[in-house]
């Protein structure tokens, strides 16, 4: 065995045998790790632009997040098509469907990467003007908006990139990229913000260039290995059965994300009527819930991951154990963190803003969802079960109408009854306990059927 292939192995993970709580253990942490590295791309554009240029400009980044949201979702599902395929072919150790499937992936990222880049530039202005984006805030929401788009292609090549090496059980090389990247991001911000004040075009510029630092990692990764998912350039084509099936997964999940987006785009809506300073406080308190979805979302690519691969070879039992671990992993991880960052509120959003009146209004949105956001993970990662088995539809549909729909029913009557942030908020945890319970019982009924049909299979033999 070459040097090259032996240390792909090293990092590669065995889902389909062994020990499974050691291992998931030892493939979510990264995971972790990695998703807090990428939010502390956004950190630190909004503690550096809070801090060094103000309240308005820090509104201006955070008034961007559901757009940015709304745009990138569909495309940025696609990724967990590759993820599905891409575990599913390598525990069946079918290396043409796998290696097929990791060079259109690549392909996909860089096309649909291209088109986000003409998207960006043209709805921004639009689009930000009719969620009601105060005056003193839009120019500069604007700007952050069309730098952030030009990295679209490096950010969507890195994200399918890191879906082949979770795929394979890999989360340790995307953790060590983007810690790279996340470290010039945080000195770059320093250095355009505060010596070329350059405001939010300089947070903008200093995450897209590292974005590109990651994107070159993960692709130069791939190139090396000498595994069944090696990229080779010349292979790089759209095979279409590939395509069909990365859509049939993927499109459905980017959906399901580009839908909760516009939900959380008239909730920001919605926060903006309130004014420049309840902005700042809401942006404070979201970044900071972000780092525990961040911790629960591992588990929810956790339970992607495993479960495709023992779909891959049959392993039903094996799955059953996969998902109990899983939702027991995200129940505690999400309660803990959830009060820890709750204790630690003020002091947390004063990180970015020091403003009494800003850091008050993040509390109020703190209260309400970190107490509750545990629920949410335990929703993913019943998500992450349904289409690791294959099942991307159900749960896209579930979503929307539990989710999404919901929360757009909550704002034009109960909110609009009670115009109050806190009735606001309340609307995330329902919706996440509805959705969740149906979840669940569509998986039960799902793996019923999947049994009951491999038994009269089995049967007939």
């Amino acid at each position: 065995m070459s040097t090259q292939k032996k240390a792909a192995k090293t990092y590669e993970i065995d889902m389909c045998s062994g020990p499974l709580f050691s291992k998931i253990i030892l493939f979510s942490i990264p995971l972790m790790l990695s998703g807090i590295l990428q939010l502390l791309f956004n950190a630190a554009d909004i503690v550096v632009v809070g801090r060094c240029a103000g309240s308005e400009s820090l509104a201006a980044v955070g008034s961007t997040s559901a757009l940015i949201n709304l745009l990138i979702n569909l495309f940025m599902g696609l990724s967990v098509g590759t993820n599905v395929l891409v575990a599913r072919y390598f525990g069946a150790r079918q290396e043409g469907e796998l290696s097929d499937t990791v060079h259109t992936s690549m392909v996909v990222a860089a096309v649909s990467g291209v088109i986000l880049i003409a998207v960006g530039f043209l709805v921004s202005e639009p689009i930000l003007t009719m969620m009601g984006t105060p005056e003193n805030v839009l120019p500069l929401s604007v700007i952050y908006m069309k730098i952030y788009f030009v990295g679209m292609p490096a950010t969507l090549i890195y994200n399918f990139g890191s879906a082949v090496l979770r795929g394979v059980g890999d989360t340790r090389r995307p953790l060590y990229y983007l810690f790279i990247a996340g470290v010039v991001n945080i000195i770059l911000n320093l250095f355009f913000v505060i010596v070329c004040s350059m405001g939010v075009a300089g947070v903008a510029l200093a995450t897209v260039i590292s974005q590109c630092i990651s994107a070159f990692l993960v692709v130069l990764c791939l190139l090396r290995t000498d595994s069944m998912y090696r990229l080779e350039l010349r292979k790089l084509r759209i095979e279409k059965h590939k395509l069909f099936g990365i859509i049939r997964i993927g499109f459905p999940a980017g959906l399901q994300g580009a839908v909760f987006s516009v939900s959380n785009v008239l909730i920001q809506s919605s926060v903006n009527s309130f004014g420049s300073v309840a902005m700042a406080g809401n942006t404070a308190a979201s970044n900071i819930e972000g780092f525990i979805y961040t911790a629960m979302n591992a588990l929810y690519q956790t339970a992607l991951s495993f479960v495709s691969q023992n779909y891959g070879v049959g392993n039903d039992k094996r799955i059953a154990r996969i998902m109990w671990y899983c939702e027991g992993l995200v129940l505690v991880i999400g309660a803990a963190l959830g009060a820890g960052a709750l204790l630690a509120g003020r002091q947390l959003l004063s990180i970015y803003n020091s403003e009494p009146e800003v850091i008050q209004y993040g509390m109020n949105r703190m209260w309400v969802i970190c107490t509750t956001y545990y629920l949410c993970g335990m929703m993913d990662v019943m998500v992450g079960g349904l289409r690791g088995v294959g099942f991307s539809v159900p749960p896209m549909i579930v979503s929307i109408t539990g989710a999404c729909g919901f929360r757009i029913f909550w704002i034009y009557t109960v909110f609009a009854m009670n115009r109050s942030l806190r009735t606001l908020y309340i609307s995330y945890p329902v919706s996440w306990a509805l959705t969740g319970g149906v979840h669940l019982i569509c998986y039960l009924l799902i793996r019923n059927r999947q049994k009951r049909r491999k038994a009269w299979a089995a049967a007939i033999q």
